[in-house]
């Protein structure tokens, strides 16, 4: 478990669910600080490499996960995924609040070994909702699209394990929950109860 200053946040949501409109408002005020993480898959047009993702080849990356330098890591799709343990432990004990941008299946894997985290899922209106907003960006066959709502019915299933559930309907109200679920963040119970036992103790 890493012991930390900041506040560790779990980041998920299907594809083309929007999760980067709503949190970039909070990166650009330096509310949370987002962790970068690495892959296998090559560059997309206008990615750079250190700001959407680190881009790395397969053998950096195994080598990587060999040496214990991966919080978590994933393969889809023929390539890896994961997140770079040395600047989320650096960002944490610096006192910054860190999201983790990640699928359901990696924020399980960090869930367990970060019981402290705080895990905000965003959830689409409807499955037809996320077809159109996936389908609007003219970049994915058919094919791909149907890949990627099988792969949301599946994440959207494993949401009952997160703390908040922000539905993306009206951007700017979910745009507002996100903030305020990050702000309420350690007040949740699961994470309160030695300072409940304390409390009750100081009699």
């Amino acid at each position: 478990m890493i012991e930390n200053k900041g506040r560790l946040f779990i980041y998920s949501g299907p594809s083309g669910v929007g999760k980067g409109t709503l949190l970039a408002p909070l990166l650009r005020e330096g509310f949370v600080t987002l962790s970068v993480s690495a892959t296998t898959r090559a560059p997309r047009a206008g990615e750079r490499d250190g700001v959407e993702y680190h881009f790395v080849s397969r053998e950096e990356f195994e080598r990587m996960i060999a040496d214990g330098e991966m919080l978590e890591y994933t393969e889809y799709g023929g390539n890896y995924y994961g997140t770079p343990r040395r600047f989320v432990e650096r960002a944490l004990e610096d006192g910054l609040n860190v999201v983790l941008e990640i699928e359901t299946e990696g924020g399980q894997n960090v869930a367990r070994l970060c019981p402290e985290a705080v895990r905000i899922f965003v959830l689409p209106p409807s499955l037809e909702t996320l077809r159109e907003r996936l389908t609007g960006r003219g970049t994915e066959s058919e094919e791909a699209v149907e890949r990627r709502l099988a792969a949301a019915r599946r994440e959207i299933a494993a949401s009952v394990n997160y703390d908040f559930i922000i539905v993306n309907d009206d951007v700017f109200l979910a745009r507002e929950q996100l903030a305020c679920a990050i702000e309420a963040g350690g007040t949740l119970r699961r994470l309160q109860e030695n300072t409940i036992k304390e409390v009750l103790e100081s009699c």
